[in-house]
């Protein structure tokens, strides 16, 4: 068994390809940029479904689209 197991580390340490700061940084923007954009578009549709009314709005966006329910000036 020992030995299986210094054969399969070297097999997973001769696999793994080191990279440089730079590279994993460019990594982590290209990352970053696609979660973003992503983020963006959802926000998008959601706003577009609002306006159309096809969607059921939270709290939040109900007192920012219609603050008028919230108006407490009657009672």
């Amino acid at each position: 068994m020992g030995a299986e197991d210094e054969q399969k580390q070297e097999n997973e340490q001769s696999r793994t390809n080191p990279i440089t700061e730079s590279q994993f940084l460019a990594w982590k923007r290209q990352k970053d940029a696609d979660a973003s954009a992503k983020k963006a578009e959802a926000a998008r549709k959601r706003a577009e479904d609002i306006a159309a009314g096809t969607v059921q709005m939270n709290g939040r966006e109900l007192f920012l689209h219609e603050p008028w329910v919230f108006d407490n000036s009657q009672y």
